[in-house]
């Protein structure tokens, strides 16, 4: 068990130019230098084999508390792989995954890639949600501790990114790795059965809940579609 302290807050000032000057006399606005706190003293229990889900609107500071974690973590000597640096090599994709051709296409299955046309494409042929899936392939397949997307499923339509949502947390549970996603959307509560939920609010609050399942799986999903 590790328990992580974070606290984040940050100063705002306005450049006093002679149009931000007419704005603020117009709509009666404030000039003075701000102060805003994200989160203080927030203290999070992380597990290996966790998968944490923050959520909130846009704006909230989820990428950050996201960010800060995997920050902490890598202070701890974890390793830690982020999908959003995940580089795609321009060679087919059956060629940038596993030991064999059975492997990959397991692991690209996963991660919600079945077609055989695919398999023989290039990434820079391929589309944005067909990449973000490749993506999740190579973060899988990653020698990493921890796993972690910002704006998860951004690209992918609702149904598919619930899919592959389930599949990642089933994955991660399986092989002890912490899988933790940020993102607006709030309905991937069933398909991630998250082990820490935490929804940022605006300003510093923050509400955090915790449970464990002692089970190896949550409750059955339907398995990844194409």
């Amino acid at each position: 068990m590790t328990i992580y302290s974070l606290s984040r807050s940050f100063k705002t000032s306005v450049e006093r130019t002679p149009r931000v000057l007419e704005v603020a006399e117009s709509f009666g606005l404030g000039l003075s230098d701000k102060e805003f706190t994200l989160y203080d003293e927030l203290e999070l229990d992380i597990r290996a084999s966790d998968v944490v889900y923050i959520t909130g609107q846009s704006g909230s500071g989820k990428s950050m508390l996201l960010k800060d974690l995997a920050a902490e973590m890598r202070k701890d000597g974890l390793k830690v792989v982020d999908l959003n640096e995940v580089e795609l090599k321009d060679k087919p994709v059956i060629e940038l995954v596993g030991k064999n051709v059975t492997e990959a296409t397991e692991i690209l299955s996963r991660a919600g890639i079945s077609d055989a046309w695919i398999f023989l494409r290039k990434p820079s042929e391929l589309s944005d949600g067909q990449r973000y899936r490749l993506k999740l392939a190579l973060v899988m397949e990653a020698d990493a501790d921890v796993w972690i997307a910002d704006e998860f499923g951004a690209v992918l339509d609702r149904v598919t990114a619930k899919s592959v949502a389930y599949n990642m947390a089933k994955v991660a549970r399986r092989q002890g790795k912490t899988f933790m996603v940020a993102t607006t959307h709030d309905d991937m509560t069933e398909e991630l059965a998250p082990s820490v939920f935490i929804e940022k609010l605006f300003n510093d609050r923050i509400e955090v809940l915790c449970e464990r399942y002692e089970e190896e799986d949550p409750p059955q999903m339907l398995m990844a579609a194409e």
